[in-house]
């Protein structure tokens, strides 16, 4: 492997998904991630939710990709075999100050090019939801869980099938500009290792920004700050209480959707995450925060008992703003940003990065495309 097309780092969904795409054009795609196997970070600490793009600013990368991403990732799950479960999710307002919101998401949905939402009158939530309290709810048909494990899965077996490779246990310690293309530097397990590319891609997630500052001549004010912003999530003992995704109202700073209560493949109930920005990366749940939680959760679910809730794990989202800022985008940058042809850089693609990850592809694709 002295010289190769693309090397994409970062091996998590969003990675796999942009090396799976490039593959399919003849070239020769390496995945390199400093753990042993694939999509150990961000992509295997979510909600597992196939989100329906309703949230997001009109003409963001985060609405636009998420909106593609989703009809994308719904058509390759039933092409592919993996599965998914299309339950629908419900906003609910606990309260008649909060339906204004409802209001408010509602219509940032229409502007999005999601048309499928319908309110959902107290008397339709005892109907469907007997265990929800809620003075009006919002409902999203389109919103679905899925194993984040068996898409990243199905990812790399098509990357393999196209030649391509993944490569863990693999750290990126410098990167050379070279007269066309790069020379990458790694160590791997202890040993070092260098090679060539004609076209790399930074998809390292929480690690983007060490990535960056690993290359040769790249400008630093190109690479945006990167905030660790920590989300515990908590399981419930017993039978679901519902059968839809369960979200609050949105919190108004941006940072978070809420301590939402979501399924997975296999019936579990989970609740958060919540928002807690800090300095370095930290997998521990943060157990002090469970009477939050038990508030949190009985403003929607008034019969949560005591004691239903456990430690679960926890996730951590590569935030581009910090505690007081303002939403930030996804930054996808290409040459025209930071002036090294043939690099891509990924920053702050968190949630809904897993829904985004086709259409994320798909958009670094044809940026790859455009270099020849």
């Amino acid at each position: 492997m002295d010289f190769l097309h693309t090397c994409v780092i970062g091996g998590g969904v969003v990675g796999l998904a942009i090396a799976r795409s490039l593959s399919k054009f003849g070239r020769d795609v390496v995945v390199l991630d400093r753990e042993l196997k694939y999509g150990q970070g961000v992509s295997s600490r979510n909600s597992e939710v196939i989100h329906a793009g309703i949230y997001y600013p009109r003409d963001s990368l985060k609405a636009m990709l998420c909106v593609r991403g989703k009809n994308l990732l719904y058509e390759y799950c039933d092409a592919h075999g993996v599965d998914y479960r299309r339950c629908g999710k419900l906003i609910v307002a606990t309260e008649s100050d909060e339906e204004e919101e409802l209001a408010g998401i509602l219509e940032k949905a229409n502007a999005n090019g999601v048309h499928d939402l319908e309110f959902w009158s107290p008397e339709k939530m005892r109907s469907e939801e007997p265990n929800v309290r809620a003075t009006l709810a919002l409902h999203s048909p389109s919103t679905g869980v899925i194993s984040s494990h068996d898409l990243m899965t199905a990812y790399l077996a098509d990357l393999e099938s196209n030649g391509g490779m993944f490569i863990g246990g693999t750290n990126v310690v410098a990167i050379e500009r070279l007269d066309e293309g790069f020379q990458v530097h790694c160590d791997v397990q202890g040993d070092s290792y260098a090679f060539e590319c004609a076209v790399l891609v930074n998809s390292a997630g929480l690690g983007a920004q060490q990535v960056a500052h690993a290359i040769d001549g790249l400008a630093p004010e190109t690479i945006p700050a990167l905030y660790y912003c920590k989300g515990n999530y908590f399981t419930l003992s017993g039978k679901p209480p519902f059968s839809h995704l369960i979200y609050p109202v949105p919190e108004k700073s941006g940072a978070g959707l809420g301590v939402h209560a979501t399924i997975d493949l296999a019936g579990q109930v989970k609740f958060g995450p919540d928002v807690e920005y800090i300095e370095s990366e930290d997998y521990e749940v943060s157990e002090n925060r469970i009477d939050d939680y038990y508030a949190a959760v009985r403003r929607y679910y008034p019969s949560l008992a005591d004691d239903q809730l456990t430690p679960g794990y926890v996730g951590i989202r590569p935030k581009l703003q910090g505690p007081s800022d303002s939403p930030r985008d996804y930054v996808i940058q290409t040459s025209d940003d930071h002036r090294l042809p043939g690099l891509i850089q990924l920053y702050g693609i968190e949630s809904p990065g897993l829904t985004s990850s086709l259409a994320i592809a798909e958009h670094v694709s044809h940026s790859v495309e455009d270099m020849y």
